[in-house]
């Protein structure tokens, strides 16, 4: 018999590009987990966190029903961008990392907390719990959950908010108001409570992680202050009030140079969040900022 595991599962960081355009492009990843989550019951989903370029995953069962997960995860999500957004072979070369994670010593408690703690490395929030696109609020809190049951939506509805006919899910699963589906519905919470047993320890854990040393380890003026998304929303009304063009692709590499340098100026943009927003290469990135 195959014996289930945990395992911690982090994509490839795309270089000259994103996962996530805007709000919408994650609410509808947010339900292609709990999708993934209600037809793959054999893997169970104890953490998980969307970044901009890349998304991690805590998850317990076999080897090959968590690759089958992740696969099928952004198989379905790469049809979407695609159809959303026009672009072809989305994902298809994006590698993933499949880590097992040992139970008895504190190694399932890091990688929890590596997870949780990415939005606070990147300088998007000052603790997980504040992060939209995850996990991070899911666990030792009192809150309820505000929304509703997904059993009030008709099919139409249903398939037309999670962008999928699917009717696997458990009609108790809760809707937020902003049109996901909770986390708290579908994830291992009592796994990852009793790790960590108390509030506090989980606290240290997250304090600890090298996510958070990287957060306290970098410079402030070298990471991002403004979110990848918010960058990216603003680029073509930046092009057009620069130099009357549309897009990036349509600046000449003089228009090019300025334009990088003024990203980099007007957001404090480092070289690998500019190559993401502007989807050229991290080496592009620094050559038209060296070329000023």
């Amino acid at each position: 018999m195959i014996m289930k595991d945990f395992y911690l599962l982090t994509t490839e960081h795309l270089e000259n590009g994103l996962w996530f355009r805007d709000d919408s492009d994650f609410k509808v990843a947010m339900n292609y987990v709990a999708i993934q989550a209600a037809c793959c019951p054999d893997v169970d989903v104890l953490a998980f966190i969307l970044m901009s370029n890349h998304v991690h995953f805590v998850l317990y069962g076999r080897l090959m029903d968590v690759e089958r997960f992740i696969c099928q995860f952004k198989r379905r999500y790469s049809q979407y961008f695609r159809n959303r957004h026009g672009v072809q072979s989305f994902l298809r070369r994006n590698k993933v990392d499949i880590r097992p994670v040992n139970y008895v010593d504190d190694s399932l408690r890091r990688a929890i907390a590596y997870v949780q703690m990415n939005c606070v490395a990147a300088n998007i929030c000052l603790h997980p719990s504040q992060y939209q696109w995850g996990t991070g609020n899911s666990f030792f809190t009192q809150s309820r959950l505000s929304g509703r049951p997904i059993s009030d939506l008709s099919e139409r509805a249903r398939e037309r908010i999670l962008r999928s006919n699917c009717d696997c899910l458990p009609k108790d699963w809760i809707l937020s108001e902003d049109g996901y589906i909770y986390p708290q519905s579908y994830i291992d919470i009592r796994t990852v409570e009793t790790v960590y047993r108390t509030p506090r320890r989980m606290n240290y854990f997250l304090s600890s992680s090298s996510k958070a040393r990287t957060r306290i380890e970098t410079a402030e003026d070298k990471l991002p202050s403004f979110r990848d998304q918010t960058i990216l929303s603003v680029l073509p009304e930046l092009c057009k009030s620069m130099f009357n063009k549309n897009s990036f692709e349509d600046l000449s590499e003089t228009e090019q140079n300025e334009f990088v340098r003024q990203v980099r100026f007007r957001f404090s943009a480092d070289a690998n969040q500019i190559a993401r927003v502007c989807g050229i290469t991290y080496a592009e990135a620094a050559r038209l900022l060296d070329n000023y």
